[in-house]
């Protein structure tokens, strides 16, 4: 079987599950979108629900993936391994911003088995390692690091929203003054 017809398929439910949502995508307009016929997609995933796991899998490996690269020694202060993660995710967001909001719209939907969920908790424990560390040098601010997250992941995934919107333009300035924000609205 051809491995560029199941990355078609891969690619155009990405583009439907990061605008309709998994309830809101269904395996035929995967097809015409992927343009292949409905019975090829169940020749590379049993299942609607192994298709959007196998794709947020694969797409929150590339995010790890993308934070990694580069990453500054263990030994480097809270602020540049925040800035640098920070970084990390516009480039992540420039490259794909289809993964981006699919994974932020599906993490924790119901249709995720087990192992994606597991992979999402290892994914957060590297991001979480960073909050405690300024968390206990009294850097951070002595939130839940889930909380922490939030703030600066949602504030990030929403103006990425607003620039696919084509209402805000992405420019080095502003996502340094984005980054600025989101590191004042969680240190002490």
């Amino acid at each position: 079987m051809s491995s560029s017809k199941r990355d078609a398929i891969l690619n155009a439910a990405l583009i439907l599950f990061a605008e309709r949502g998994y309830d809101g995508t269904t395996v035929p307009m995967i097809a015409e979108k992927a343009k292949v016929g409905a019975g090829t997609i169940y020749r590379y995933f049993e299942s609607k629900q192994i298709l959007v796991n196998t794709l947020y899998r694969q797409c929150l490996a590339q995010f790890a993936d993308t934070l990694r690269e580069g990453a500054p020694p263990p030994d480097a202060t809270v602020r540049e391994q925040f800035r640098h993660v920070f970084h990390r995710m516009v480039h992540f967001a420039r490259k794909s911003i289809h993964a981006l909001i699919f994974i932020d719209a599906h993490t924790g939907g119901h249709y995720l088995d087990e192992e994606s969920r597991q992979l999402f908790h290892q994914f957060l424990g590297s991001l979480k390692e960073v909050l405690e560390k300024g968390k206990r040098l009294g850097i951070i601010a002595p939130l839940p690091s889930e909380a922490l997250i939030a703030i600066v992941f949602g504030a990030f995934v929403r103006t990425y929203k607003v620039i696919r919107s084509g209402e805000l333009e992405d420019t080095p300035a502003l996502m340094e003054q984005v980054e600025m924000c989101c590191w004042n609205a969680i240190r002490c």
